[in-house]
């Protein structure tokens, strides 16, 4: 009976433990979070087997010490060390709000494959070849502006059919 209590004790604690670093400590679904279910219902089966006032005891006993445990760790500052706390206040501006316009000129400051930096009206902003690769240092045009995307393409290209 003693054997049999150690086991139970042993699976409870590790479930216990498993399912809340699952919480706390690890992202996702990972095989601490799988490994604490098993536990814990191999544990309350178990103590199920030894008897039906010991199956009953563990199940209350372990739901309580989950409980307790887990509004503890709420509760401390145990975790302020490793949470994020960051807050993003920045926002995204549209290409409209800078004032581009299709017919203006710029030069690319990388490769648009398709998509790259470019410098229009002095304001670098992230373009998109309309048709095809533009290498760096090309002189271009935009030819479309939507919300977040300045479509080009190179100058000599629009030359041609001006």
């Amino acid at each position: 009976m003693l054997l049999d209590i150690a086991i139970i004790v042993f699976l409870m604690v590790a479930a216990i433990l498993l399912i809340l670093a699952e919480i706390f400590l690890l992202p996702g679904i990972t095989l601490a979070g799988i490994g604490g279910a098993i536990f814990a219902i191999g544990g309350v089966v178990f103590a199920y087997t030894v008897g039906m006032w010991v199956g009953h005891l563990t199940l209350s006993l372990s739901i309580i010490a989950f409980g307790v445990i887990f509004a503890w760790l709420l509760r401390s500052r145990s975790f302020n060390k490793i949470a994020l706390k960051t807050d993003i206040d920045s926002k995204l501006t549209s290409s409209r709000d800078l004032g581009i316009e299709p017919g203006d000129e710029g030069i690319t400051l990388s490769r648009l494959a398709p998509i790259g930096k470019a410098r229009i009206k002095g304001i670098n902003v992230e373009a998109k070849s309309q048709d095809e690769l533009i290498d760096e240092n090309t002189p271009i045009v935009v030819i479309r502006v939507d919300s977040y995307n300045v479509i080009v393409r190179p100058k000599e290209e629009t030359n041609i059919h001006a």
